[in-house]
């Protein structure tokens, strides 16, 4: 996402928050009134979207002043002020909801991921995310688990050939979906969904370059990663939870993809306290 794209996501996201104008804030806030706020989270978390923030203010008055003190990517302490944000009152207190709910989902994000990736700290196992992201930011989603020290994996469905149960269903199977594939761009790396041994071997004799283990148990994990033996990637999917991602992780799979990074994770609890000037 460039910064463009960026400042007109923020400005069509202050268009539907803010509608023909904030009607309380300009009744009951002197137009002369000035504001420093603090944004403080409440709880440990990994921060992300503090550009995304300060673009809300920036759009609502130029004049309002945001101080990161953290970088996005860095893990805060509860009580613990990540920026300030100071100027007209009116711009600021327009601008809170949306800054916060920015703050909020995005370190969210990160920070569930950051869990994950401690998990499986001691193992080879990367944590990749999904396409499983909020319609309209998506871009910012993923850039939260990367800085929560997860890996992006398909950004569309333009960048990425990942044959899925379905698609062997309207192909007819995988050695022809396989070959398919191959047809369109032969230089294009081809990863198949499996959720059997049987569909594995399938796979790997229709010369897929990496495989989707779907709901697998740790143990026929483990016999996917040998029956493999370098031949494919790995990547483990389905019902993935903070409680089993390290024994999954065991198995030896190069990757682990969550879909709850960002279809699941908690806000965290940022809040923004006033100070009038």
């Amino acid at each position: 996402m460039t910064r463009v794209d960026l400042r007109e996501d923020v400005r069509r996201w202050l268009a539907e928050d803010v509608g023909h104008g904030d009607v309380t804030t300009s009744r009951c806030v002197p137009a002369e009134a000035q504001a420093v706020g603090r944004f403080v989270p409440r709880e440990s978390a990994v921060i992300y979207g503090l550009e995304p923030a300060a673009l809300v203010f920036g759009l609502l008055d130029a004049r309002v002043a945001f101080d990161p003190h953290v970088a996005d990517g860095e893990r805060c302490a509860p009580g613990q002020c990540v920026a300030t944000v100071g100027g007209q009152a009116r711009a600021i207190l327009t601008g809170e909801r949306l800054a916060l709910n920015l703050l909020q989902r995005l370190s969210g994000v990160a920070t569930l991921t950051s869990r994950y990736v401690a998990a499986v700290a001691s193992t080879r196992a990367r944590i990749l995310d999904t396409r499983k992201t909020t319609p309209g930011l998506r871009a910012l989603e993923k850039a939260a688990v990367a800085a929560g020290g997860g890996v992006n994996h398909r950004f569309g469905l333009d960048d990425g050939l990942l044959i899925k149960d379905n698609h062997l269903v309207a192909a007819g199977g995988v050695a022809a979906a396989v070959a398919a594939a191959r047809q369109g761009n032969p230089l294009l790396r081809v990863q198949v969904e499996v959720d059997t041994l049987d569909q594995l071997r399938e796979a790997l004799d229709a010369g897929a370059d990496g495989v989707l283990l779907d709901n697998m148990t740790p143990a026929q994990l483990a016999a996917a990663v040998a029956l493999c033996d370098g031949r494919a990637w790995t990547e483990a999917s389905g019902g993935v939870n903070l409680a089993s991602v390290a024994a999954i992780a065991a198995t030896g799979v190069d990757y682990i993809s969550v879909g709850a990074l960002t279809h699941s994770a908690p806000a965290v609890d940022v809040g923004l306290d006033f100070v009038m000037g």
